[in-house]
């Protein structure tokens, strides 16, 4: 007898398996993908899986479980990937394509792997490696440890020395090395990146390798000045492209034809992350003021990245070469979906290749180009393998179905999009997720959610957090108010310097069509946020009193204080006015713990110590606020082994607790009140 569907619950992140990063062989016969399910005893076990196109079931192809970023061989008869077996260690893997056993082709110290490309002769591999600071690597610690020693200091010197989720590196940055596929031999070949985030590709002879790059002691302050040089491979010399227009540059890609050099950027002062669009830049390396845009006549961006909470979520652009190159395939987001672009390299508009409300994550190219593997997420199931032919026309086919059998056991919650027009006449897209076949026709209890970024957008993604509370009755609504990505340039860059202005209005505007609506009980509304959506439930908090409560997370509350200690240095005058010691103005006008003196909503305040996008300071602001108000609150305090990006890819154990915790605090408030810890 089959049981009946139940609803989400955050136990199910254990049985939600997560497959990304397809690549299909060469010859388009089969994908390779990393496929990874929460493990016994807390552990995420990552493995290398492989798939026929043309249908069958899935293999596991490499055992190791902490192994990724698989890349076929150009010949297809191998495949190369990112092992973390050796604790420390990273290293390249080779494993032949047939199966077999693995062996290491790289037999690097202590540190990290960013990641890397075969040349297309298959003879060598490129990577970026970053050596761990020789006072905190494993080896140092079991000496100190021996000899009873203590911890030493970190010692600084540059402002670019942290990064959320990676940890503090110092003054070690990734340069860039070739290893010899034939003997394992690995050079460096550059070492001048002043930040570690460079871009590179192989000249389709494999003579060349183009590196975007940013040089430098103060490089992490000139994001304009990337530049692109063409390295000779044998020899290691350089020359500098320095008729390039000034701006960012990253996601450099070789045409196959070798005659185009494509990449992400623009003009001006910004990094690749901006109010401003990311556009698709090509150029004729040998002929110079050949650079020019391909997107500019559009108001796409290439960096307008839809958040979820089971998918990997990536800030960085998509583009792939047609074997002919004649065209690029690009990643597109916009009004909350995922599509993909062709894009003649000749110029006129863009084609859209994929539509609906999905999520649509490209991976590489068959070398014939009639199979492009594409992730695909939907509000209703997590992402799953499937394949397309980008020259037909045919809607994308799936491939694997890992998730099927967990869904067919669960009520799953479909949302609904609207649009909600401000006063100002700005037109918002609202989602609005009821429970799952709800048949009471009473009102119910709502959560407002907000996105972090704030410089992306909430969309058609399958969302674990939003569907556990769906399951628990209550309706979940959230938007893309301005400052969001996906809507246009104007739309994002309505709140540059000025967060909780325009983006206020837009929220302010969603709570008032809430009120209006019949599925929602307006005494019992909750609202709730990460990030920049901290920032903002803060915000809420100062301007209105209209929450039964609040859970602000990982947020940020004292732009003043946050300019000094995130890990992305605030460049004073740049995106906010002023600087934080002799012009804080225009800072502390956009600090929610300004308006701390209104606050009266109960809160919920989460925040993780290893934060280091935005310090738990932040919340520490908050919370002594709080308290000092005799307002109703709670701090939950995640340990110093956890960062900002927690909620996604933290301990599972962990981000079970952290969602019990806020299933407890909304059911307090405007729920039944029968939950306890």
């Amino acid at each position: 007898m089959a049981t009946r569907p139940t609803g989400i619950t955050p136990s199910d992140l254990e049985h939600i398996i997560v497959p990304s990063q397809p690549q299909v062989s060469p010859d388009g016969t089969s994908v390779l993908f990393t496929r990874k399910q929460a493990g016994p005893k807390n552990t995420m076990p990552t493995n290398l899986w492989v798939v026929p196109v043309a249908g069958g079931q899935p293999r596991m192809m490499t055992s190791g479980d902490k192994d990724g970023h698989g890349r076929w061989s150009p010949d297809g008869q191998t495949i190369a990937f990112i092992s973390g077996r050796q604790k420390g260690a990273a290293q390249i893997r080779l494993i032949d394509a047939h199966g077999g056993e693995s062996r290491n082709l790289t037999d690097l110290p202590e540190g990290s792997i960013g990641g890397f490309k075969w040349s297309p002769d298959g003879a060598s591999i490129a990577f970026t490696w970053r050596i761990a600071d020789e006072d905190w690597t494993a080896d140092a610690k079991k000496v100190r440890e021996e000899a009873g020693g203590s911890t030493p200091p970190k010692i600084i010197t540059s402002a670019w020395y942290k990064l959320d989720g990676d940890g503090y590196f110092m003054q070690r940055r990734y340069v860039l090395m070739i290893v010899d596929v034939a003997t394992g031999t690995t050079r460096t070949i550059w070492d001048k990146d002043g930040i570690g985030f460079f871009s590179w590709d192989w000249s389709p002879d494999s003579r060349t390798i183009a590196v975007a790059t940013v040089c430098g002691k103060r490089a992490e302050y000139n994001w304009e000045k990337t530049q692109i040089r063409l390295i000779t491979v044998k020899t290691g010399k350089n020359v500098h492209l320095d008729w390039l227009p000034i701006g960012p540059k990253d996601t450099i890609a070789w045409s196959p034809d070798g005659k185009w050099l494509a990449y992400s950027g623009r003009e001006g002062a910004d990094g690749t992350y901006s109010t401003e669009n990311l556009e698709l830049w090509i150029c004729d390396p040998k002929r110079k003021g050949s650079a020019r845009s391909l997107s500019a006549k559009t108001d796409f961006c290439l960096m307008a990245a839809t958040l979820g909470d089971t998918a990997d979520v990536s800030f960085e652009a998509s583009i792939r070469w047609s074997p002919d190159s004649k065209a690029m395939y690009v990643r597109i987001g916009t009004e909350g979906a995922q599509q993909v672009y062709r894009f003649a390299r000749r110029g006129g508009p863009p084609t859209p290749l994929t539509s609906g409300r999905a999520i649509h994550d490209p991976g590489n190219l068959s070398s014939d180009g009639h199979v492009l593997p594409v992730m695909i997420d939907t509000p209703t199931s997590p992402p799953e393998v499937y394949v397309m032919d980008p020259t037909s026309g045919e809607k994308p086919r799936r491939l694997t179905n890992f998730n099927g059998a967990f869904l067919r056991q669960r009520l799953i919650a479909k949302p609904k999009s609207h649009w909600v027009k401000t006063p100002d006449g700005t037109k918002v897209q609202v989602w609005m997720l009821t429970p799952p076949r709800s048949k009471n026709p009473k009102r119910k209890p709502t959560v407002l959610q907000i996105h972090g970024g704030p410089h992306a957008q909430y969309g058609y993604s399958f969302f674990h957090e939003f569907q556990c509370q769906a399951s628990e009755g209550m309706v979940v609504v959230y938007s893309n108010p301005r400052g969001s990505k996906g809507y246009g340039r104007d739309h994002c860059d309505a709140i540059r310097g000025t967060w909780g202005t325009a983006d206020w209005v837009d929220i302010r505007a969603v709570i008032d069509w809430m009120r209006t609506r019949p599925e929602v009980d307006t005494k019992r509304m909750a609202i709730m946020g990460g990030s920049y959506g901290g920032f903002m439930t803060n915000w809420a908090m100062g301007h209105t009193n209209e929450f039964a409560c609040a859970i602000t997370d990982r947020c940020v509350s004292n732009m003043v204080s946050m300019a000094g200690n995130s890990d992305f240095p605030e460049k004073p005058g740049n995106y906010f006015p002023g600087n934080a010691w002799d012009k804080p103005e225009g800072l502390w006008a956009c600090s929610p713990i300004r308006f701390a003196n209104k606050w009266k909503t109960p809160t919920l305040v989460i925040h993780s110590e290893g934060d280091l996008r935005c310090n738990v300071e932040q919340a520490e602001q908050v919370w002594s606020a709080l308290q000092y108000k005799n307002i109703p609150s709670r701090f939950v305090r995640y340990p110093q082994s956890t960062s900002h990006g927690f909620s996604r890819c933290g301990p599972t154990d962990l981000r079970i607790h952290r969602l019990g915790e806020i299933l407890i605090w909304l059911d307090q408030w405007i729920g039944t009140g029968k939950k306890t810890r």
